[in-house]
């Protein structure tokens, strides 16, 4: 069994958990975990309470009211998939209804032949943002996470647009913490299968960066605290099969690790 210190890659970071019957906030310090009074995301802070972490139960980081994806944000994908570099972002919705947490169980949907993982990093927002620009970003973002934008890619080419393809129940997991004080621009992004590296790379490939995600989504609508910007995925995209292993791993964040059904 895994223990929950070997899926922490952050100096510090905020986890969503259960413990002794109760879902709580705490911030990462060593090996335990100081439990906040109230939220992350209204104002709370970290108290003098404290829960050992290896007796908690991770749970998604946070409780999105929607995730904001970018499709086609690294050069490498785009050669991969034979398209040429974008102008302008592409976004489109997840629901939160397809947010899970690290362990819990990717469900293939019986209508999909070709269900993939999309390894990403997720933005994680702190405080409500509109019409910010990509100067302003960062003081909005409260930190980030691993995301798993799991594509049923048979129905993606089907129906030609991305919302019944990625929002299934299921289809995004987050985890295992939101990593704080990181410099999104030049982080190491793996996708593992069963111990099997099948996507390496860096942010620093990412067309749009973080900042100018933040700031061309909240040109469009406002991102609420605890929304999450999934900023696209690097080639090497490959299916899923019942009874793999998918683990996301983000240099200063984690792993986030879930099994396939």
């Amino acid at each position: 069994m895994i223990k929950n210190k070997d899926l922490l890659d952050c100096k510090q970071g905020i986890a969503r958990f259960s413990y002794e019957g109760k879902v709580r906030y705490g911030l990462v310090s060593g090996g335990r975990l100081r439990l906040y009074e109230g939220s992350p995301f209204s104002g709370g802070k970290p108290g003098k309470q404290t829960a050992p972490l290896s007796k908690v139960r991770l749970l998604a980081p946070c409780r999105p009211s929607k995730v904001v994806a970018v499709g086609l944000n690294y050069k490498a994908h785009a050669k991969e998939v034979k398209k040429a570099l974008p102008a302008e972002p592409m976004i489109f919705m997840k629901p939160s209804t397809s947010v899970i947490g690290p362990g819990e169980k990717i469900v293939r949907p019986a209508i999909s032949e070709r269900v993939d993982h999309e390894s990403e990093l997720g933005v994680v927002m702190g405080r409500s943002c509109r019409l910010v620009s990509p100067e302003e970003a960062e003081d909005y973002v409260l930190g980030y996470t691993c995301l798993n934008d799991v594509t049923a890619r048979d129905l993606q080419a089907r129906d030609g647009q991305y919302t019944r393809a990625k929002g299934f129940d299921t289809f995004c997991p987050l985890g295992p913490v939101i990593a704080l004080d990181l410099d999104p621009r030049k982080l190491q992004v793996k996708a593992v299968v069963n111990g099997e590296t099948r996507q390496n790379t860096n942010t620093s490939d990412m067309i749009f960066d973080v900042y100018q995600l933040v700031s061309f989504v909240s040109q469009v609508m406002t991102l609420n605290p605890g929304d999450v910007i999934a900023t696209g995925t690097p080639s090497g995209i490959s299916p899923l099969q019942a009874g793999d292993e998918v683990a996301i791993v983000i240099q200063g964040v984690g792993v986030l690790s879930n099994p396939v059904v």
